[in-house]
Parts: C-alpha cells; sequence; structure tokens
C-alpha cells in the first residue's frame, strides 16, 4: 500500500471530486512536516450547484479533514475566517499545494486569499480592547497569588492566551489557537511573544510564575497598561469572556 500522504490525496481527490474546479493540500503535509499521525487538510472548490460544508473521514488509516464549498462557499468563508481574525483557509489557499486547477480557478482564489492576508485582520473595537486588558490584568494578578501548582498552571493558560490575543490585534497579526498560537506569535512579535512563550515554559518546568507575569505586564504596556478600577462596560444582552483569547 502507498502510503504517502500525497499520493493519497490525489488518489482521494479523484476518487471523490473528479469535477472539482480547484484542490488545495494545506496543513503540515503541505509544508513538509507531516508525521505518520497527521492529518489531510484539502479545500475543495466545486460547482455552483455542489454545497459548502465539511467533512471528516478516514482514508486508508488517516484522517482527512475536507472543507468543501461553492466559489460563493468561499467567499462567506473567507469573510467569516477575517471577521474571526484567524484566516484558517485562506492560509491554506495561500501556502498549499494545488492538486487541481481547472481553468486557473485555484489562482483565482489563492489571489483573493493572498489579498485578506496582507491586508490583516480587522483592529478590536476599542471597548474589547480595554475588556480584554482588564480580564488580562485579573488573571496576571490571580498568577502572582497562585498558591496551588494546578490552579496555577490553569490560569497561566489563561494568562498565554489573552496576553497573546492582545499583542495579536497591537499588530494587526492574525490568530492562531493550539499549536498554531506560538507559530502565529513568533511571527507577530518575536521578542515579546518569545518571551510570554519562554515564560510559559519556565512556569511549567519549575513552577516560578515571574517571567510570565513580566512578559504578560510588558504586553499590557504596549496597549495602555494593566486596567482595574475605572474599568466600566454596558450590558449588552451578552456576557463575554474578558481574559481568554481566541483560537484556532
Amino acid at each position: 500500500m502507498d502510503l504517502d500522504p500525497i499520493d493519497l490525496a490525489r488518489r482521494l481527490v479523484q476518487d471523490r471530486f473528479p469535477d472539482a474546479h480547484a484542490v488545495i493540500l494545506g496543513g503540515s503535509t503541505a509544508m513538509g512536516r507531516a508525521t505518520a499521525s497527521s492529518d489531510l487538510d484539502l479545500a475543495v472548490l466545486v460547482g455552483d450547484d455542489g454545497e459548502t460544508c465539511r467533512e471528516t473521514l478516514r482514508v486508508e488509516g488517516r484522517l482527512v479533514e475536507l472543507f468543501i464549498h461553492t466559489r460563493a462557499g468561499l467567499a462567506e468563508l473567507f469573510a467569516a475566517d477575517v471577521a474571526s481574525r484567524r484566516a484558517v483557509l485562506q492560509s491554506v489557499y495561500a501556502t498549499g499545494l494545488v492538486l487541481v486547477d481547472l481553468d486557473g480557478a485555484a489562482g483565482q482564489a489563492r489571489a483573493l486569499a493572498e489579498a485578506d492576508l496582507r491586508g490583516g485582520p480587522p483592529a478590536l473595537e476599542p471597548a474589547a480592547v480595554e475588556t480584554k486588558r482588564y480580564g488580562l490584568t485579573d488573571a496576571v494578578d490571580d498568577l502572582g497569588d497562585a498558591g496551588d501548582p494546578i490552579e496555577r498552571l490553569a490560569v497561566a493558560g489563561v494568562v498565554v492566551n489573552a496576553a497573546a490575543d492582545l499583542l495579536f490585534d497591537h499588530h494587526r497579526a492574525w490568530v492562531g489557537g493550539g499549536k498554531w498560537l506560538p507559530r502565529r506569535l513568533l511571527e507577530a512579535d518575536g521578542e515579546h511573544g518569545g518571551a510570554l512563550l519562554d515564560g510559559h515554559r519556565h512556569l511549567c518546568e519549575t513552577g516560578d510564575p515571574a517571567s510570565l507575569i513580566d512578559a504578560a505586564a510588558r504586553i499590557l504596556d504596549l496597549v495602555g497598561g494593566p486596567l482595574r478600577e475605572g474599568y466600566h462596560r454596558m450590558w449588552q444582552g451578552v456576557i463575554e469572556s474578558v481574559a481568554v483569547g481566541t483560537g484556532r
């Protein structure tokens, strides 16, 4: 059995989407970083009579994530990814391996994706930044006070995500979550992002929160400083998280 993931992706496309207008293989496989357990991320542009959906299946023992869409569906997905500040599908189209390109459809979609990526995510509203500053300040205070090691680790995760979200917005950089959080964080700001990640690792290894607190405090200084007394917001019919950032 041929276990090459790119060959597997090509066979799947031929069998399942013989009439696709464009197919892009993204993720770690396209970047040459795949492991034996890496899944295949496939963006599939189908005809206008098709459907826009996401589907997960297993083919020859490997998980496959299908992002299927019409042209109209792709425009909606791109818009949603910009609004969420994540640009996940744009990254697939901009950096992935083209498996199918019917009449230039893949190139056209890639151009749209690259334009979105160059434009950057929308800036957070000032009120949202204020709320996130308040939440991060509170989490940093909790981290300094936490005596229980399990609670300290839990709060540290909140601090990393909240500080990263503010740093992403400060640089108008695309947000990442999971394994993409450190990757995009270092791309956005190697100095402050690196210090935040190093501080988190140091805490996990030693239990000492000092360097993480310092890194988060320096990010707070970039966006207006810590916020405690004086914070005020009007009730708008929804309770939002004040600390945890947006993830992929």
